[in-house]
């Protein structure tokens, strides 16, 4: 049984120092939750205890006295009621599994990491299912939605979705969250807010693409509208219920990430679109785009279930087989004509 929420009382643990995690935690540490939080980087941590401030990745943010940045695992995990993981999807594995000795078997562990991890094509629930054994699926938790982490931290009004198999765990975890800015709905289908949040990161590195090749309205219309048909595709053979992607974490994400100069993956789809490599893009960049990672699952993925998803591989061919924008874009508008809707 769940104890109530009490925020001079609850314990929680806070996984991963990146702009999102940082965001999360100082919302949660904004709330008066007293926040132990990992950070992998040693000058991160000294910058959080000494400027209260993230510099490397959420520079110009002042953070929450509630925050209490710490390099090892185990003081921040230890003898918590709540560990939310915020780490990157290829890191997850690793790092959860480290810290899994600590964990007591009645902790809620919530992901709001977005990916498809490459080699087992795993979403991150699956996961923590494989690195956290001792813990019930039924204490596994998602947090997903249109969600820019500056914005987060500015406080500017951002709606998200908290889902778990468990319907208690959901609505307690939305208790923890929910602030007058910060709006949380609750949510069953945990595989459909997971694929929602992975699958958008690479329909916006297309979408900036697009931006980089200079196309207009248009072009971004009809890829926000195909792109939310293949994430639905895909969340259709992995049994996800197909209204998910009409919601926050699905549509609404989509939009954000396509549409947003924040966006990670829509910044290294458009200086695709202008020339650049992405060895070049990468090499300049320290916060990872997901959408990297996540087209090589996407693609695999797909394949072996037999899902038509042209955009996600044709993203794919541009970033590992050096297929150019202009010849994508091309062999995605003489495809074959079809019908536009599926037959589900």
């Amino acid at each position: 049984m769940l104890n109530a929420v009490d925020i001079n009382r609850t314990k929680i643990g806070v996984v991963g120092g990146g702009s999102w995690g940082t965001a999360l935690a100082n919302l949660l540490a904004g709330r008066g939750f007293k926040i132990d939080f990992w950070v992998f980087e040693e000058e991160v941590k000294t910058q959080i205890e000494t400027e209260r401030e993230n510099r490397v990745f959420l520079a110009g943010c002042p953070l929450s006295e509630n925050l209490f940045p710490s390099n090892d695992l185990k003081t921040v995990v230890a003898d918590k009621e709540m560990v939310l993981v915020v780490v990157p999807s290829h890191l997850m594995r690793g790092v959860t599994a480290t810290m899994s000795p600590f964990l007591s078997a009645d902790t809620i562990v919530v992901s709001a990491s977005k990916g498809i991890e490459n080699k087992t094509h795993l979403t991150m629930s699956g996961v923590l299912a494989e690195t956290l054994p001792q813990i019930p699926e039924t204490q596994f938790a998602v947090l997903s939605g249109p969600s820019f982490a500056r914005e987060v931290v500015r406080q500017v009004p951002t709606v998200v979705t908290v889902a778990s198999k468990n319907r208690a765990v959901s609505t307690w975890v939305q208790e923890i969250f929910a602030t007058p800015f910060f709006r949380v709905y609750t949510g069953e289908d945990v595989i459909g807010l997971e694929l929602g949040g992975s699958v958008k990161n690479v329909i916006a590195i297309a979408a900036g693409i697009i931006d980089g090749l200079g196309l207009g309205l248009n072009t971004r219309a009809a890829l926000i509208t195909r792109g939310l048909v293949e994430m639905r595709r895909l969340g259709l053979r992995l049994g996800a219920n197909p209204r998910t992607f009409t919601g926050s974490a699905g549509l609404g994400d989509l939009v954000l990430t396509c549409t947003g100069d924040l966006s990670r993956n829509h910044t290294v789809g458009r200086k695709i679109g202008e020339g650049m490599t992405l060895e070049q893009i990468l090499g300049e960049m320290r916060m990872v785009a997901e959408g990297v990672k996540t087209a090589k699952s996407v693609y695999n993925l797909s394949r072996k279930l037999g899902t038509e998803m042209p955009i996600s591989h044709e993203i794919y061919h541009i970033l590992y087989d050096n297929v150019s924008p202009k010849e994508a874009l091309h062999r995605l508008m003489t495809r074959d004509l079809k019908d536009e809707l599926d037959e589900e």
